[in-house]
This record gives structure tokens, sequence and C-alpha cells, in this order.
């Protein structure tokens, strides 16, 4: 069993989070941007189906991209710089953090719904609000193709999603990130769970006492 959780009460600790499903710790009828606030300092994080009720995780172990181990294949470099030199497309930051997050929120091909509900959108465009959320977006002839959000509280940035209208749009943006923590000296992201797709872009999977230390 999982606790539920009314507004304002305290999360449980995260070791009490099951061993399956990975990392549910409990379950809440609401979402707002101070209990994000609170969740994210304590290394958890909100994921459930649309019509479900909120969600929320510390899976152990943890998706994490070092940024100094993230992994750039030479054609996607070359298409970066090319791109950037010609201006076929520029990145820019929090250009459009409710935008970029309606098109994370959009279905993919294969699925019914989505994780990302109006209720989110909300709470995380209040956390844009107060300087703690994100976008990077890819722009191309001022059409948005591709871009991420994050959270970014303190030392520690939580990526949240990602899309893609064009080929490595996606790869792009998160690039422009990684690049930004390195200059602001931000040791690692936060993925989350794991991928395969991560995995090949350099992200790894660490113990969840280690990524809350």
């Amino acid at each position: 069993m999982i606790p539920w959780l009314a507004a304002g009460d305290p999360f449980p600790p995260v070791e009490r989070s099951l061993a399956q499903p990975n990392g549910l710790l409990a379950a809440s009828r609401q979402l707002d941007a101070d209990a994000l606030v609170r969740a994210y300092t304590q290394g958890i994080f909100p994921w459930s189906a649309e019509n479900d009720p909120v969600l929320w995780w510390s899976p152990d172990p943890r998706m994490v991209l070092f940024t100094g181990e993230f992994v750039a294949r030479r054609s996607l470099v070359r298409r970066i710089r090319s791109g950037l030199n010609a201006g076929r497309f520029e990145v820019r930051v929090d250009a459009g953090f409710a935008a970029t997050m309606r098109e994370c929120a959009a279905p993919r091909p294969g699925q019914d719904g989505t994780w990302i509900t109006g209720e989110m959108l909300d709470a995380y465009c209040e956390l844009h609000e107060r300087g703690l959320a994100h976008s990077v977006e890819v722009l191309a002839g001022g059409r948005r193709i591709g871009g991420l959000y994050c959270v970014a509280i303190g030392r520690m940035v939580f990526g949240e999603s990602m899309f893609s209208l064009e080929p490595d749009a996606s790869k792009i943006a998160l690039a422009a990130l990684v690049q930004l923590l390195r200059l602001e000296e931000v040791p690692m992201l936060d993925c989350q769970q794991k991928t395969s797709h991560l995995a090949s872009l350099g992200a790894r999977a660490i113990a969840r006492a280690q990524f809350c230390s």
C-alpha cells in the first residue's frame, strides 16, 4: 500500500518506495507548484496516466546523464554546426515554455493519451514563472521543430520531456541544454527512468542513495 496525500501533506521517505512498480511512493488527487517543489527537492517526481490519480515516484536505480558523459555522434555534431552556421535553425531558451510543454504533451504514434495533463501544465507553468522550470526550443523558419522542458532547483536539473517534429530536433535541444549546464558547472541531469534512447546518449543508472545524497 502507498499513502494517499492530501494537499500540503509531506512526502514519505523515498526509501519507502515500492520495489514493484519500481519507485512508486505515494498518490494524490491534485498537483500544484508547491507540491512539485517539495517533491523535486527530495528526488521525487509525478508521473501517471491521463484521468488517473497523481502518482509520485522515486525509482531505484535512477537514470541520470552526467554532463561530461553526453554522447553526441559526429553526424549530430556536424548537423548542429552546419545548421547554425547556415541559419537553418536556431536554439532558444524559454522562448515559449507553455507551447513547448503542449508539444511534449501531444500523443505519440501508438499512444491513446498523455501523462502531461492540463493540471500539470498549469503547475509547471507556475514553476516557470517562479524561475524554477525552463524550456529549450529548436526553431526553423520561426516554427518550433523540437524542444524540451526541465525543472531547475538549486544545483540540480530534472529533465522532464522532449519532442521532435523533425529528425534529431530533440537531440539538438538536449545537446544545447547539456552545453548550458556545463557552462554553469552543473554536473548531472536527472533523466528519471531508464530508456535505451537515453542510454545511447550517455545516460546511466545510479543508486537512488547516490542520487539523493
